[in-house]
């Protein structure tokens, strides 16, 4: 008896598969990617707290002349130390990048789960209002809703946010309408158990593997989004430091002083090559998953 259970043991222990997680951080590029994002986001995050004490400087304080070498990387349109302005830059394009991420993620898949749970004309109606917000090009909405509404941090990430939506919302009910014809999806609905809790409980957590791929890739566009309006002057509004606003402020002597943006350029680029690294990674072991299931 004794050996037949010792028998029956071993399959369970060797079909027995890694997450998602594991799955992803297992693969070369995905350390790669998860590198580069944290070292960014340690600059972003602890930069500010290193102030003044690392630099001599605030990233208001006047330091010198115009782009001048004075400092580890000189000063930039006004005299400010760019090294200090540059660890100052980057928390708030982090931090609204990821309120604007998230926001658009739960309004994107609230409206997606809807759709393919309901079917039938509230499923057309939600995903044709749907592909009419797809239309509208995102950064020229941003910028119509921020000339109306002011350059504020809120309607930055409110904006971003909704913009994100429609994208999640087709993503989302893709991956929901395979699941919802499930057998344990009707065994729920005999047994009278609510709509949104078979939602939460049942469909959203069969579909998060496409959903944490979408997450990255929004993650990703968000900090372009950002960086970009503050670059066109309707972000974040001097004197804040800024990454994608020291590009704008110091583009006009890129020759005599360039570390003003080459800085924030080289961090928002690595920053973006390690989340897509890290989203690239996600679908290749989501995909493994589906497969070997």
């Amino acid at each position: 008896m004794n050996a037949a259970v010792e028998v029956l043991e071993v399959p369970a222990k060797v079909q027995k598969k890694p997450n998602l997680l594991v799955r992803t951080l297992r693969q070369r590029q995905a350390k790669v990617g998860l590198a580069l994002t944290v070292i960014v986001l340690v600059i972003a995050l602890f930069g500010p707290l290193l102030l003044p004490w690392l630099t001599g400087a605030t990233s208001t304080e006047f330091t010198g002349r115009p782009f001048t070498s004075t400092g580890l990387f000189g000063t930039d349109n006004l005299g400010r130390d760019v090294f200090s302005r540059f660890l100052a830059g980057g928390l708030k394009l982090l931090v609204y990048a990821a309120l604007a991420t998230a926001i658009g993620m739960v309004l994107g898949v609230a409206l997606g789960l809807v759709a393919a749970y309901s079917g039938g004309r509230i499923d057309g109606l939600l995903m044709r209002g749907n592909d009419v917000l797809l239309a509208l090009p995102q950064l020229v909405f941003a910028m119509l809703a921020i000339t109306v509404l002011g350059p504020q941090g809120w309607v930055l990430v409110l904006v971003i946010g909704i913009t994100h939506a429609p994208r999640v919302a087709r993503v989302t009910r893709s991956a929901a309408v395979s699941v919802i014809t499930e057998d344990y999806i009707r065994a729920s609905e005999m047994y009278a158990v609510p709509r949104w809790k078979i939602l939460l409980t049942e469909v959203l957590p069969n579909i998060t593997g496409p959903l944490m791929v979408e997450l990255g890739l929004r993650m990703t566009y968000s900090i372009g989004f950002v960086a970009a309006l503050s670059f066109l002057g309707m972000g974040m509004q001097p004197p804040n430091a800024d990454w994608g606003l020291m590009i704008n402020e110091n583009r006009i002597a890129l020759v005599i002083q360039p570390w003003g943006v080459i800085l924030p350029v080289l961090a928002i680029a690595v920053l973006t090559v390690g989340t897509n690294l890290l989203t690239d990674s996600l679908a290749r072991a989501s995909a493994n998953i589906n497969v070997g299931n």
